[in-house]
């Protein structure tokens, strides 16, 4: 199977709606890394019971400074959750309750399944950075790194989806980006993390982070969508943490643009002769 390049030859940029948005690098030998059976092969990774929240843990959530997160919150074995977090309106700290605890099986179930999501497309070098990718399932044997701009691009289908498997941890630099174009949605993106995951300050990260053990957030990092975390803690600060809206389907409608009626200019008249 292609692998995707660590050093495309040319990097594409898009601003991203809302808080961040970042993936089609071509190998050495003119290849996509987005193949087009890999790109039909990716459905979204179920949440069960972990859908509704945005921060979960295992084993307690730090936070330092002020951090705002739409979306449930709750950790259990560990309960403790510290203060400082604000939490938007139809959002619940749940603590370790029954619901906290249906989430961290439902979380056990999505591991498994978005680790064994196939057929995969290898990350050659475990780098990110600079590539540009169409929906598919992409993995690394050991850690994920990310620096600069990664752009997913959904190609015109709200259902494109995005999976990533890191075989050790996923890193991301201070000031990253990652970026959806063309229809690709923070719902529809999965990271499978078999080790920890560290999001690096200031950055702007998109989808849902499932991983085996611990999820730290850099100062001012912004994350669109969720950081769920199976055995050890959730460490924020000062971060702001959006759940994905519900996933719009079918094909992305272009938007038509119709110029504005342009004036025809009239003469003006001239004196009139006497």
């Amino acid at each position: 199977m292609a692998s995707v390049p660590s050093t495309p030859p040319s990097t594409r940029r898009f601003s991203r709606a809302g808080v961040a948005t970042s993936l089609v690098a071509v190998s050495g030998l003119g290849l996509w890394a987005g193949l087009s059976g890999t790109a039909q092969a990716a459905t979204a990774v179920p949440l069960g019971d972990a859908q509704s929240f945005a921060v979960l843990a295992g084993a307690g959530i730090t936070n330092t400074g002020a951090t705002t997160v739409t979306g449930d919150i709750g950790s259990f074995a560990t309960t403790t959750i510290d203060g400082g977090i604000t939490l938007t309106p139809g959002s619940t700290n749940h603590g370790g309750d029954s619901v906290t605890q249906g989430a961290k099986t439902a979380l056990t179930n999505a591991l498994t399944i978005a680790k064994n999501a196939t057929p995969r497309t290898p990350v050659a070098g475990g780098l990110l950075g600079g590539l540009d990718l169409s929906a598919g399932v992409y993995s690394h044997g050991s850690t994920l790194d990310l620096t600069g701009t990664l752009t997913l691009d959904g190609g015109g289908s709200y259902d494109s989806v995005f999976i990533f498997q890191a075989g050790s941890d996923l890193i991301t630099a201070g000031n990253s980006t990652v970026a959806l174009t063309n229809g690709a949605q923070a719902c529809n993106v999965f990271w499978q993390v078999t080790s920890s995951a560290t999001l690096g300050g200031n950055s702007d990260f998109v989808g849902t982070v499932l991983a085996d053990t611990a999820i730290t957030l850099g100062t001012l990092a912004r994350v669109e969508g969720r950081v769920l975390a199976s055995t050890a803690a959730v460490s924020l600060d000062a971060n702001v943490i959006t759940r994905p809206d519900t996933c719009r389907t079918g094909a992305v409608t272009p938007v038509v643009v119709t110029p504005p009626p342009t004036s025809t200019p009239t003469d003006t008249p001239g004196p009139t002769a006497t």
